[in-house]
C-alpha cells in the first residue's frame, strides 16, 4: 500500500525536472540562433559581403552610434543603404570587429544582445566599445531590427 502511495509522489516530484529539461533545450536553441545571426552579420563585414550583412537585417533596421565629440555626446544615424554600400565597397583592410557575447536575453520574438567589441582594420586596432542589438524573430528567422553602439579609443580591454 505504501508503495502505491509512493509511486505517484515520485512521478510528481520528477515532473518539474522533465519540464525544465524540455523548456531549456528550446531556449538554448533560440539563444544559439540569435548568436548565429549576429555572427553572420560580422562574417559579412569581414568578407566585405553586403549580401550576407543584408540577410541578417530586418526590413526596417535602425542603426545608431553614440560618440563624444568636442565634449558633447552625439547620437549618429546610418541608413541600411549606407552601411551596405560601405561594406560592399572594396577596401584595402579587412574590417574585423571582434565581439564576445556578454548577454543574450530572449522573450518570445524579441532578443536583446550585449557585445563588447574591438574593431581592427586589418591588423591595426581602431577602436572599441559595446554593441546593443535588438533582434526580432520573423518568419525567415532572427533578424537585426536595431543596433546602437559606443566607440572609443581609450579604456579598451
Amino acid at each position: 500500500m505504501r508503495l502505491l502511495l509512493l509511486l505517484p509522489c515520485l512521478l510528481l516530484a520528477a515532473a518539474p525536472a522533465v519540464a525544465q529539461t524540455t523548456t531549456a533545450a528550446p531556449a538554448a536553441a533560440e539563444t544559439e540562433a540569435v548568436k548565429a545571426t549576429v555572427n553572420r552579420f560580422f562574417e559579412g563585414l569581414r568578407q566585405g559581403d553586403s549580401a550576407v550583412v543584408r540577410s541578417t537585417l530586418a526590413p526596417t533596421v535602425v542603426l545608431r552610434t553614440i560618440s563624444t565629440r568636442g565634449g558633447s555626446v552625439q547620437i549618429m544615424s546610418e541608413t541600411p543603404q549606407e552601411l551596405l554600400k560601405a561594406v560592399g565597397t572594396p577596401h584595402k583592410e579587412v574590417w574585423d570587429e571582434r565581439i564576445t557575447f556578454e548577454r543574450v536575453l530572449i522573450d518570445a520574438q524579441l532578443a536583446s544582445v550585449w557585445t563588447p567589441y574591438q574593431f581592427y582594420a586589418g591588423a591595426t586596432f581602431s577602436h572599441c566599445g559595446y554593441n546593443s542589438f535588438q533582434l526580432v524573430k520573423l518568419p525567415q528567422g532572427w533578424r537585426i531590427a536595431y543596433v546602437i553602439d559606443t566607440r572609443r579609443k581609450d579604456g579598451c580591454k
